[in-house]
């Protein structure tokens, strides 16, 4: 591959990430929130009477995060924070660090996603290439309906029907959280099936919907695969199916769905926020919420950067890798 290429993407990386942080610096200023005092005269509310000294106290938090300083100076001081992952500290939960806000909830946030999306992926890429087999077993066409209608349902209106069947009525599944309330988190066999028995619902929420999606991106990718010359001419050969199957159809069908997996992965952060939010599940996507509902800049900001890096690393990736999956792709000059 060129040297000068691959400059040139890097380069373009940087730059995405400098104008998508530059947005994310601005956006939640742009809505006039001051979340100092905001969580200053809940504390005094929380006394029954309005604080003595509120307006100084106000003063020397605001001054203790610079959020006094002229807003130019604020946007210099992100970007040198940023380009050190230092995410300073929460402004509604001072004195914890974002690094260490972020720190606790992105685990929850990675196994649940990350299981599921691979999981479905898998799935849903088997169920869609068998589907557009035509010597598939005939069963197989009636499972197009039933993922249709899922693949219409988004995330977290799927998870409140599963809340209501399995966890209000019938009462088999918690009805939130992460871990029942008043355990300690720790590495040990009782809460890690605790904390699987809770992970149930949002997963099954997350599982139902992407795998219609799966599916029918690689029906539509085999559907098409079907109708290339080096297919029939498999066939024309006399080749089993089951090595065109594998070895034509599927084989040149899988780049989309790799493609599409990667970027899923790059956005695996905040992949399912509402979905947390529902079932105030203690990952990533219910930090973001809570920080954008608090106007607390520092945290919804480290989640974001986070989030862009994330994207813009796997796209770069991606765009590095394709010719050794796809020999067709090339960045030479001819």
């Amino acid at each position: 591959m060129p040297l000068d290429y691959v400059a040139k993407r890097v380069g373009m990386f940087f730059l995405v990430v400098w104008l998508a942080a530059t947005i994310n610096f601005f956006l939640p200023r742009l809505g006039g929130q001051d979340p100092v005092r905001e969580m200053m005269i809940q504390q005094a509310a929380l006394g029954g009477n309005a604080q003595s000294g509120l307006e100084e106290m106000i003063q020397i938090y605001n001054d203790k995060f610079g959020l006094n300083t002229p807003l130019l100076q604020q946007y210099w001081n992100y970007l040198g924070d940023m380009s050190r992952l230092d995410f300073n500290y929460s402004i509604t939960k001072y004195p914890a660090r974002v690094s260490d806000i972020i720190g606790r909830a992105l685990p929850w946030t990675l196994l649940l996603l990350t299981t599921t999306t691979l999981f479905s992926w898998v799935v849903g890429t088997l169920l869609g290439a068998f589907m557009a087999w035509p010597r598939s077993p005939r069963f197989l066409k009636f499972l197009l309906p039933p993922l249709l209608s899922l693949n219409a349902i988004p995330f977290f209106l799927l998870g409140l029907v599963l809340i209501y069947l399995f966890a209000f009525n019938w009462r088999i599944f918690p009805l939130f959280g992460g871990y029942t309330p008043g355990t300690f988190p720790a590495f040990t066999p009782s809460f890690l099936k605790d904390a699987l028995y809770h992970s149930i619902l949002p997963a099954l929420s997350i599982v139902l919907v992407s795998l219609g999606g799966w599916a029918l991106g690689m029906r539509a990718m085999m559907v098409t695969t079907q109708g290339e010359d080096f297919v029939t001419y498999a066939d024309a050969k006399g080749l089993k199916d089951r090595t065109i199957f594998l070895k034509y159809a599927i084989r040149n069908a899988l780049l989309p769905q790799a493609t599409a997996l990667a970027l899923v992965l790059g956005q695996i952060v905040s992949g399912a926020v509402l979905v947390e939010v529902v079932f105030s599940y203690p990952g990533i996507g219910n930090t973001l919420y809570e920080g954008i509902r608090s106007g607390d800049f520092y945290v919804v900001q480290g989640i974001i950067f986070i989030l862009i890096v994330s994207i813009g690393l796997v796209t770069l990736f991606l765009d590095l890798i394709y010719p050794l999956f796809d020999p067709r792709i090339t960045y030479r000059r001819a």
